[in-house]
């Protein structure tokens, strides 16, 4: 069927003042101001209440923390103390837990106006072996596009890590399980719904052999990489004491430093290292509230992209950030990276749109999304401008970031409804609300 998005109040697209068609999954056509599509269409949608954006794309993200938001045990701490209060509390996640938080995760996003989403999920306690999955379950049930990380950590306090015992697995059970997802789930095709990485989650919780194995693994599979990577001056110090060397060096050498690769925070690197980075097609993640809310430092977003790397932006984890807002990220994004600069006009609305839309894609190795243009797949969101916060906004694109949107009215996800009026179709979520906060009270 093809659909006509007409005349919308702004659109981040060339020449599209009069909307975009889609035929099915597949956009076909920019239509200029006061044009009409070139080919008759089936249904017009009138969005001349809406700022029609690329669907946002979430590159970092753990579902399962929706659980511990706030949590007295973690509130007011810096990461390293901030891991070791909530791992034992992780280490009960069982598979109904889990799907109820990846459920929350996944419906916040979308409601923010998230088309795809990345999910980093490396904790396998005894009977959660089958986490992957249960992401891949809520994802296709919603509707939303997902990378499901498959992470890993295999050292623990015993050998010298952080995370405890319960929390690990070993390097063959790690390896097995991946191969094992791959297999089922990962689609590399354009217009793929689910794709895997394999992803270690950091240079304190797993071995350079298991970061070795999962490359040359992804490799076989044409799948993408993924880990935590200079989020703190703790990390530093770790790696240079343990392995005499810094995390970057580190990845480096376990044959990490290639495209399809993308960091999560990214915050100590050094000049020089931002150009290795730039140079081998390494995409980072920006994780401003997170970054924020565990004072963690400032990314170098404009280093980066300078020396050609991808940037994108994710929410991080629901118990650091402590929400799943993608667009609200976009205005935390914006303030933190002028403050870090201390200009006005080092970045822009547009800048941090382009980071959650075209930026996150190229994290993610992906090129059929994050844009809108012929031969994209159908991905929006669609924004009113009805609350009184925008009321005597001149620009509507810059509108959204700067009076601060943060709920989609409309989102669609390969030519599809998934949010209408401001709502997910058929879901109930006072009901879902209910069931999560009782999931949740076994985590106090």
């Amino acid at each position: 069927m093809r659909l006509w998005i007409k005349n919308p109040l702004g659109i981040v697209a060339e020449q599209a003042a009069g909307g975009v068609v889609a035929d099915g999954s597949v956009i076909v056509e920019l239509v200029p101001a006061g044009g009409a599509p070139s080919l008759p269409v089936d249904e017009v949608f009138d969005a001349s209440q809406h700022v029609v954006l690329p669907g946002l794309i979430n590159t970092h993200h753990h579902f399962y923390q929706t659980l511990t938001r706030a949590h007295p045990a973690a509130i007011d701490r810096e990461l390293f103390p901030w891991l070791k209060a909530l791992y034992p509390l992780w280490a009960r996640l069982n598979p109904d837990d889990l799907r109820l938080a990846v459920r929350v995760a996944l419906t916040e996003l979308l409601l923010s106006g998230c088309t795809t989403a990345a999910d980093h999920h490396y904790l396998f306690p005894k009977g959660l072996e089958s986490a992957v999955d249960i992401a891949v379950d809520e994802a296709r049930a919603l509707g939303i596009r997902m990378t499901v990380s498959r992470g890993s950590m295999n050292l623990s306090q015993k050998d010298g890590g952080l995370p405890p015992d319960e929390v690990v697995q070993d390097e063959d059970t790690i390896l097995a399980d991946s191969e094992r997802v791959l297999s089922l789930f990962h689609d590399p095709r354009p217009g793929s719904m689910i794709q895997i990485a394999l992803a270690p989650c950091s240079p304190f919780s797993v071995t350079p052999s298991l970061m070795a194995k999962s490359a040359e693994l992804a490799g076989r599979f044409d799948a993408p990489l993924h880990t935590h990577l200079a989020e703190t001056q703790d990390e530093d110090a770790y790696c240079l004491e343990v392995y005499g060397k810094r995390p970057l060096d580190l990845l480096e050498e376990t044959g990490w430093m290639r495209p399809k690769t993308w960091l999560a925070h990214g915050i100590h690197f050094s000049c020089e290292e931002c150009e290795r980075l730039g140079k081998a097609g390494v995409g980072v993640c920006h994780c401003p509230s997170s970054n924020g809310v565990l004072a963690s430092g400032f990314c170098k977003t404009r280093e980066l992209e300078a020396a050609g790397s991808p940037l994108g932006l994710g929410v991080d984890g629901s118990a650091s950030n402590d929400g799943s807002n993608l667009m609200e990220e976009l205005r935390h994004a914006l303030l933190i990276n002028r403050l870090h600069y201390r200009s006005a006009a080092a970045v822009t609305a547009r800048d941090v749109i382009r980071w959650a839309t075209e930026g996150s894609a190229r994290c993610l190795g992906r090129s059929d999304i994050g844009t809108i243009a012929p031969g994209m797949q159908a991905d929006f969101a669609l924004y009113k401008l009805d609350e009184l916060r925008f009321s005597g906004a001149h620009d509507p694109v810059a509108a959204l970031v700067l009076c601060g949107a943060n709920r989609a009215d409309r989102v669609m996800v390969g030519g599809r409804w998934r949010v209408v009026d401001g709502a997910v179709p058929g879901l109930d979520v006072a009901a879902l609300r209910r069931a999560h906060g009782l999931a949740a009270r076994r985590y106090a």
